[in-house]
């Protein structure tokens, strides 16, 4: 049974993992951050896996402990002194890619995201992700009028920090 379940688990995380990849950006400023924000989610979706149930889809299940994990990790990030990383900004000034336009708002958006609140990040990366609204709630567990309300909020204040960054 054991063994069961951990390749179950195993194709499960290799299916979607693209959700753990999302998160860790939103939430992370550098690659070793974000690498170091993927191994604890595989760890926290790990230690859970067991007690998921099924009463919701897997996708909302992993969002939640992936968002969970990522906002408890920021909250304890954020007491931290605040550093630019270098290998990000080379990164961002010899980035040679086939749609260097698309590309940049791409980057402007992801810095504009990181600028919300820790649950502001969660709605957007949820609504890019084009998730009905009942998803979006259940992850979140708030209601989903409330996910609606929270979204408008977010989408307006999301607007005015990539206008101001103009």
């Amino acid at each position: 049974m054991k063994r069961r379940t951990e390749l179950e688990f195993s194709e499960l995380i290799e299916k979607n993992q693209g959700i753990i990849h999302k998160v860790c950006r939103i939430y992370t400023t550098n690659e070793e951050d974000s690498q170091d924000l993927f191994q604890e989610i595989l760890l926290q979706l790990w230690k859970s896996y067991k007690s998921f149930k099924g009463n919701s889809k897997f996708t909302t299940w992993m969002y939640r402990v992936a968002l969970n994990t990522a906002i408890t990790l920021f909250r304890k990030s954020t007491k931290r002194i605040s550093t630019l990383d270098i290998d990000n900004t080379l990164y961002k000034i010899y980035e040679d890619n086939e749609y260097p336009d698309k590309q940049e708002q791409i980057n402007q958006l992801y810095e504009a995201i990181k600028k919300l609140s820790e649950i502001e990040r969660a709605l957007i990366l949820l609504y890019l992700e084009d998730l009905p609204y009942k998803d979006i709630a259940d992850t979140l567990g708030i209601t989903e009028v409330n996910a609606r309300v929270k979204m408008n909020r977010t989408k307006a204040k999301l607007k005015e920090i990539m206008n101001q960054d103009e």
